[in-house]
């Protein structure tokens, strides 16, 4: 008999931190999967286990074992309504979600070939060039993972540069949705525990990402 039990007519999305979890890094464990998943639907799915071993690729009570952890972590949280993904069109929708990201509202988005998609609060002029850099910080990480994440074991490919107490005064946060790889660059106390950030996330999963929804 299994130790875990599914509640019915529970709506599943993934909480700030576990939007974070999902867009910060490219491991392929069951929970990450489950939450990129959950991160596909335009409309907040229904927990079901055969969705659960779909999403997660596992079988029975580990499928629901990895749910159990990723709650347990504060990864997922379920709703007894539906909820939709932000509607529209990007260049609609990063205008308003970027500035709450930073406490100073500058913030942008760039792609992995160092273009800017969107950005607030920034010259035109500091957005080209922050998405540049950001392209090279890119190039940087990759080359030195097997320091930085094998060695050291550092979990996390963000960059920043800081204050005198460590504190982030810009910051480079790669998001990581199926194969692409975008950065966020914030410009002074990232706010990223915050369901705007859930919602870009979202909003980029469903128009990137490739499908485990079926």
């Amino acid at each position: 008999m299994s130790s875990y039990r599914l509640i019915e007519e529970r709506y599943a999305l993934p909480s700030p931190a576990g939007a974070f979890h999902a867009a910060s890094h490219r491991n392929n464990d069951p929970v990450r999967s489950l939450l990129c998943a959950l991160l596909q639907y335009e409309t907040t799915p229904a927990v079901t286990q055969q969705a659960l071993e779909r999403w997660t690729s596992l079988s029975g009570e580990d499928a629901q074992e990895a749910l159990y952890h990723a709650q347990s972590l504060g990864w997922v949280e379920g709703f007894r309504e539906e909820r939709n993904a932000p509607p529209g069109a990007l260049e609609t929708l990063l205008p308003e979600l970027l500035p709450p990201l930073s406490d100073c509202g500058k913030a942008l988005l760039a792609d992995s070939h160092g273009f800017y998609v969107a950005a607030s609060g920034f010259t035109h002029e500091a957005a080209i060039e922050l998405s540049a850099l950001s392209a090279d910080l890119a190039s940087l990480d990759n080359r030195h993972q097997s320091l930085t994440h094998n060695n050291l074991r550092i979990p996390t490919s963000a960059w920043a540069l800081v204050d005198a107490a460590g504190n982030s005064q810009l910051g480079f946060w790669p998001l990581f949705i199926d194969d692409q790889r975008f950065a966020l660059v914030l410009q002074g106390v990232p706010h990223l525990n915050q369901s705007v950030f859930t919602s870009l996330v979202w909003a980029l999963s469903t128009r990137y990402a490739g499908s485990k929804r079926d």
